[in-house]
């Protein structure tokens, strides 16, 4: 259960128009949303406002380290609220306030959070061919609808609370990084053809989750289809053991007993609106696993055209 790694940054950029909407799916996702999701507000209500501001007077927190942006990040991900198109997996409401940790904790209304992760078996959109590590079926085996290109990737653009709020699915794993989302912060930019465009990037960071939690869940279908060693978080390169401060997440089940029901995670990242992340951070990151990209992304798959979603 321990690996070394350290991510190697290489920043891409591609120019696609691909489908924001959710597709149906079978497994997990299409039997877990509805309960995971259902008491999810829009970002713009009163409720999320209230929260907002109780958790930012509360949690008011010390500026976030950036880390290693990885291997596996693509530009031109689309400005949309559900980043699944089907993909199978125990269903993940993400809910993310962005602060001004140089001002008091202000929410920084407009920025621009941007998510990706891997699959249920390892596999990121846009490298469906690099090898997650241990066993793992092919990913074109999933049998699901989602754009090879696009899928578990998507920004939202923060509410006058900082909030943001993402529908996905819990990460996979791939040897030897520990459970993660990778996850940026932009402002200074706007919304244009379905992504968001210009400004600069403020934070890059790392979003983890509890070993125990990590663990059950890899129990669960498909994930038991992917086998092998899995990174404990105090043996992550990335990971530095700080906490909610280091991208700890904060879960809660949606049924106690029923993990397959989904989770709910949140987390308030501090950053500073002036600052300009490169993307290359801090923590390393390892040597990625065989088959990661070393140079541009695919640029031979078929481009389908459809529009962005929030």
């Amino acid at each position: 259960m321990t690996g070394n790694h350290k991510d190697k940054t290489i920043s891409r950029r591609r120019a696609i128009a691909v489908t924001g909407g959710t597709v149906a799916a079978g497994g997990l996702v299409a039997a877990g949303f509805q309960s995971a999701f259902a008491d999810t507000a829009d970002t713009t209500t009163d409720a999320d406002a209230t929260a907002s501001a109780s958790s930012t007077s509360s949690e008011c927190m010390t500026l976030m380290t950036s880390v290693t942006e990885g291997p596996y990040y693509l530009d031109g991900a689309l400005v949309r609220k559900d980043i699944t198109e089907g993909k199978a997996g125990v269903p993940l409401t993400l809910r993310l306030t962005v602060v001004d940790a140089t001002d008091g904790c202000t929410p920084v209304k407009g920025a621009a959070v941007e998510i990706w992760h891997c699959d249920a078996w390892g596999y990121y959109s846009g490298y469906t061919t690099a090898n997650p590590g241990g066993s793992a079926p092919a990913e074109s085996e999933e049998g699901d609808s989602a754009n090879d290109q696009t899928y578990l990737r998507g920004y939202q653009v923060a509410n006058a609370n900082g909030v943001v709020k993402f529908e996905t699915i819990f990460p996979g794993w791939y040897t030897p990084r520990t459970c993660h989302i990778h996850v940026k912060v932009h402002t200074g930019g706007e919304k244009e053809d379905g992504t968001y465009e210009g400004g600069k990037v403020n934070y890059t960071g790392q979003l983890f989750f509890a070993d125990d939690i990590a663990e059950e869940i890899f129990t669960l279908d498909p994930y038991a289809k992917h086998t092998g060693s899995y990174t404990v978080l105090a043996d992550d390169m990335v990971y530095d053991g700080g906490g909610a401060a280091s991208g700890l997440l904060t879960l809660k089940a949606v049924h106690k007993k029923d993990p397959s029901k989904g989770y709910k995670g949140s987390l308030t990242l501090g950053v500073d609106p002036d600052a300009e992340s490169t993307g290359a951070g801090s923590g390393g990151g390892g040597t990625p696993p065989s088959g990661a990209p070393t140079g541009a992304p695919p640029s031979d798959s078929p481009s389908p055209s459809a529009s962005a979603s929030s």
